[in-house]
Parts: C-alpha cells; structure tokens; sequence
C-alpha cells in the first residue's frame, strides 16, 4: 500500500465489521474499520483501557499535536465545555498525544480541562491510527490533529483528519448523537 493511500474497510455482506490491518504511520483508518484496541495511561498515571470504553460508552478520541500549544489548548477546553453533553449522549471523549503523563497533568491542572488526557509517548497508538505525519524539512513524524468516533462494536464511525477548530467540539457532539438514534 502506497505512503497516503486510504485503507478501505468496512462492513461485510453479513454486517459484520471487516477487520482492519496494521497500517503505516501515514495511513489513517476509514470509517467501517474496526480500530485498533489499545490501553495508555491518562495524566493521573490510571490506565484507560479502549476496550473497557468502548464496551460502555461511544468513544471519541482526540489526536492532538501537544499540550499548550494555542490551538491544541482551545481544543482540550472546547472538548470540556461539552463533556456533560458528550455524557448525557453515552460518549467518553478522550485526547492522545505523545506529551507524558506529568505534562498531560500540568497542561490539565493549568486549564480546568476535564476530559482525558492518555500519554503516547513512543506514539505509537498514533501510528495504529494513521495520524502521523512528516511535515517538509522535519526530520520526523508529528501528529496531525484528528478526531475518531467510535461506536459501541469498535468500529471506526467518523474520522475527521482536517479539524477546524472552531466548532469542533459541536460538531462532533452532533454525530455522537446521531450515532445514539441510530443504536
């Protein structure tokens, strides 16, 4: 498979989820994958378990750059602002990037954020996920910002891997919801 090209996934003929396959850094899911289980430690050093979450809530997961960076910090607050609501629509929004748990927890303290922040540090989840990127003139791989919604089964319900900060959080308080309705 070509560096950048779509994995395709998705649902077979008996509605059964097609398994996905470990994919390069550069190759991010498509909906209809079933994602990649996983288990991070969050910024308090407590385990999150994907797959734990997943047989509980919707799960959206927030890739993201690094903790206090003007954007990535307007993202982690907006996400916040709307954590009740995620909750109320059965979604638990966690963010993953390569920062340890020791920044994750200063980052978290210093903003009154409120939704998970999980620990990648050898970023590899992030590679699992396809949110790696190179940018020109880097001499290594960076996270692209990427939000992925997960149903109850596992499987990959929307990747949206150009986020627009703005309204963001909103917009994907919709889908989950959207994903409630259609259970």
């Amino acid at each position: 498979m070509a560096r950048g090209e779509r994995m395709v996934c998705g649902v077979g003929d008996d509605r059964v989820p097609v398994e996905s396959r470990p994919r390069p850094g550069g190759v991010p899911l498509a909906p209809g994958c079933v994602a990649p289980l996983f288990a991070l430690p969050d910024a308090d050093m407590a385990p999150f378990d994907l797959r734990d979450a997943i047989s509980q809530n919707v799960v959206v997961l927030c890739f993201y750059p690094r903790d206090g960076t003007p954007a990535c910090t307007r993202q982690a607050i907006e996400f916040s602002d709307h954590e009740s609501d995620f909750s109320a629509a059965g979604a638990v929004v966690v963010g993953i990037s390569p920062d340890d748990c020791l920044t994750h927890a200063a980052f978290r303290d210093e903003h009154g954020i409120s939704i998970r922040l999980l620990s990648d540090p050898d970023m590899e989840v992030c590679r699992l996920y396809g949110v790696l990127h190179r940018r020109e003139g880097c001499e290594r791989d960076i996270v692209r910002r990427t939000t992925v919604v997960l149903d109850r089964a596992g499987v990959v319900r929307h990747l949206i891997d150009d986020v627009q900060l703005r309204g963001h959080a909103a917009e994907v308080l919709k889908l989950v919801r959207e994903i409630a309705r259609n259970r």
